[in-house]
């Protein structure tokens, strides 16, 4: 998430004061951020996110690479997201997609909040077995991204999609 020389740990994203400046980085992250090669690995959100946060012991750690139609995370669950026996719990399934979409808006360069998220769950996702994400931004009208994803196990499976619409916002939007 560093731009320009930024260092986010000069921000402590754990004394609650930090917040201003955490959000002034990643508005900057977002909008300065230019076209990667395919594959870069892209900045996590912030500090904590609970789903790329590099900090956030309790979060999915997701790690997402830009690709040629948006954006892809290889991702196991561990026994800290368990729902039934053996099977990842499905609020934080929606919260791999939902932070994937999140990574979308490397692409076009704004800040947005998540209007609607739903999510199909075709099969059962495992725990303790990669699957990969993918995410992609299927029309920009507006304020309005609509965004689509999917995971699939390595045998070609798809286990579950997701579809969302994202609206986009200025920085005063986290101040209300």
């Amino acid at each position: 998430m560093p731009t320009s020389g930024e260092d986010v740990d000069a921000v402590d994203p754990l004394d609650g004061r930090g917040k201003v400046a955490e959000l002034d980085i990643w508005q900057r992250a977002i909008q300065g951020h230019r076209s990667t090669d395919l594959g870069d690995v892209l900045p996590p959100h912030s500090p904590m996110c609970a789903g790329c946060g590099p900090v956030n012991t309790a979060g999915l750690g997701l790690t997402v690479e830009s690709t040629d139609v948006g954006v892809r995370a290889i991702h196991s669950f561990d026994d800290r997201q368990t729902g039934a026996p053996g099977i990842v719990h499905g609020g934080l399934v929606a919260t791999a997609y939902d932070d994937l979409f999140g990574f979308l808006l490397y692409s076009v360069r704004q800040l947005a909040v998540t209007r609607s998220l739903t999510v199909e769950y075709l099969r059962p996702i495992w725990l303790h077995q990669p699957y990969e994400f993918t995410a992609s931004i299927d029309q920009h009208i507006g304020r309005r991204l609509h965004v689509s994803a999917q995971a699939r196990s390595f045998d070609g499976e798809v286990h579950g999609t997701a579809e969302a619409t994202f609206i986009t916002v200025d920085l005063d939007h986290f101040a209300q």
